[in-house]
């Protein structure tokens, strides 16, 4: 092709800068979502949306209406637990897994998050690591050795004795959360170590709240650091879909 002076026909140039602009302005929003496990008597998925540039913005657990039928009483010392695979494809993100526990009694404190309750927890580690995480007792979580380092803690969160748990981790709380102001728990988001490391993150849902099928976000209190690289919430939700008849439990506002 013969140009004037080097230079690309004028009409050329103008469709190639339109087609680039085009390629630019490319919408690259979506859902990718994990493999449903039976939760109760609907089942659940993780799912991970990303925004136009292709980021992740917020990561989900999606269940069904009917999950919250048929969950097993269970012992109150045995939650059980549902284990959640993130989605095969799409962005990765800090979130290797995820477990839904059942708490149908509760737990400690008593006067607290002793009412049927779900953790929601997100795994920043694998399963074979989360597996290897053992305590002699609740208590150690009150041992300076499972204390976070500062920088790892959100300011005004404490990592108080009795909230060890094997296969989990010690768990850090706001005590200037309303239910420990004698307001009823409804849901709450917590911070999770283990050998002073960061484990997971858990927003905490009571059953009564998701029976009254919220449309809920909260800021979260972050750290100054994390220890695995990558981007970490600045809100959660807790929403129903009454179209889909669903729940969706995510983190949000990634940053």
């Amino acid at each position: 092709m013969r140009t004037l002076g080097g230079q690309l026909p004028l009409a050329l140039a103008v469709t190639l800068a339109l087609g680039a602009g085009a390629a630019r302005a490319q919408d690259l929003s979506a859902s990718y979502e994990g493999a449903p496990v039976r939760f109760g008597q609907g089942e659940a998925h993780t799912v991970v949306r990303t925004d136009a540039d292709g980021k992740p913005v917020s990561i989900g657990i999606v269940f069904s209406e009917s999950a919250l039928a048929g969950l097993p009483a269970g012992d109150k010392d045995m939650a059980p637990a549902y284990q959640l695979a993130m989605p095969s494809s799409g962005p990765q993100t800090v979130v290797d897994h995820v477990v839904i526990n059942w708490e149908g009694h509760g737990h400690p404190p008593p006067g607290v998050y002793d009412v049927p309750h779900f953790d929601f927890h997100f795994y920043l580690v694998s399963p074979a690591l989360r597996q290897q995480v053992a305590f002699g007792n609740e208590g150690e979580s009150g041992d300076p050795r499972q204390q976070p380092p500062a920088a790892l803690l959100p300011a005004g969160y404490v990592v108080p004795p009795g909230t060890a748990v094997p296969q989990m981790g010690v768990h850090a709380v706001n005590p200037a959360a309303p239910e420990f102001q004698q307001q009823p728990f409804t849901a709450t988001f917590i911070y999770g170590y283990h050998n002073q490391q960061q484990t997971f993150v858990e927003p905490m849902v009571a059953l009564s709240f998701l029976q009254s099928k919220p449309s809920f976000s909260a800021a979260v209190a972050r750290p100054a650091s994390y220890g695995k690289a990558g981007v970490y919430p600045a809100s959660y939700s807790v929403t129903y879909d009454a179209a889909k008849l669903r729940y969706e439990v995510a983190l949000q506002d990634l940053r």
